[in-house]
């Protein structure tokens, strides 16, 4: 596996553990709502500009993100 694909995984570990902290749920149910809402391919797709801004940014922009979905955490 490259670095790249490498590097990406670990950075979306980061967020669900991260997002999962801040909304008071497990990591497996982070990675279900965020996947549910599309949070997790968005930060796949945007990866390059994500990992350069803070964590706490990041997991803000998911959690509005999955609102603007319906998402309800």
């Amino acid at each position: 596996m490259s670095s790249t694909i490498l590097d990406k995984i670990e950075y979306l570990v980061l967020l669900v553990a991260g997002f999962a902290t801040r909304s008071n749920v497990s990591e497996a149910e982070a990675y279900r709502y965020l996947s549910r809402y599309g949070a997790l391919a968005m930060c796949d797709k945007h990866y390059g500009i994500m990992h350069t801004l803070s964590l706490d940014e990041n997991i803000q922009t998911l959690q509005a993100y999955c609102q603007k979905k319906g998402g309800t955490l």
